[in-house]
């Protein structure tokens, strides 16, 4: 883990300093003074790097809601918005490099399959998780062929948000909270309860209950 974290932290230092990944991976390793094979024993690639950093960050955020009692009991909505308010937070700590890997990823398909595909995964199953914990509490209702595409929107506005913070010029990035909010928000209107599922519901019930 030690040697994990002075690679992922002289990567870090090293792109930012010189607004480039290092020539090769030979003279990164020699940089941290250690042979070129022993690198691979950790890393593949540098958007290996990269992909470990966004993971990263993404187990940070997890890892303080889980450890935070009061997160068992909220609903999932607002588990949903915790994740995004805290994913933020762990974010804000190390901006500048953030920034730069977002920026650097290849317009659109890499922040689909690129360096993001394994932070891609592992929201996928948070998702996953918080869809099914909604559908036991009612707060997300099944609905033919549309339930199934429910974690992909997720996934779209956790790309929506990580977009927003990036080019977020407010104060405090005051705007980012008021998006994830919204958007949140938005989101949960839409997969739960709505006016027009209660109108089915009538219709479904006047049907069934039709004199013959």
């Amino acid at each position: 883990m030690e040697k994990i974290e002075k690679i992922q932290k002289s990567y870090k230092e090293y792109v930012l300093e010189n607004g480039t990944q290092p020539p090769s991976v030979y003279i990164f390793a020699k940089k941290l003074k250690m042979p070129e094979s022993e690198f691979y024993e950790y890393y593949n690639s540098f958007e290996a790097i990269e992909s470990d950093a966004w993971v990263e960050y993404f187990r940070q955020a997890l890892l303080t809601l889980e450890s935070d009692e009061v997160y068992q009991t909220y609903s999932v909505r607002e588990k949903l918005l915790a994740f995004y308010y805290t994913w933020i937070e762990v974010l804000k700590n190390d901006r500048s490099y953030a920034v730069y890997s977002y920026k650097g990823l290849k317009q659109p398909v890499a922040r689909y399959v690129g360096a993001l595909q394994p932070f891609k995964n592992v929201f996928y199953n948070y998702a996953t998780e918080l869809i099914l914990e909604g559908r036991e509490s009612k707060e997300v209702i099944i609905r033919p062929v549309v339930s199934d595409r429910y974690v992909d929107g997720l996934w779209l506005q956790c790309l929506f948000i990580l977009d927003f913070w990036v080019n977020d010029l407010s104060r405090g990035f005051e705007s980012t909270d008021t998006a994830i909010e919204k958007s949140v928000n938005t989101s949960f209107d839409l997969i739960g309860k709505s006016v027009v599922d209660s109108v089915l519901d009538l219709a479904k019930f006047v049907y069934q209950n039709r004199k013959p």
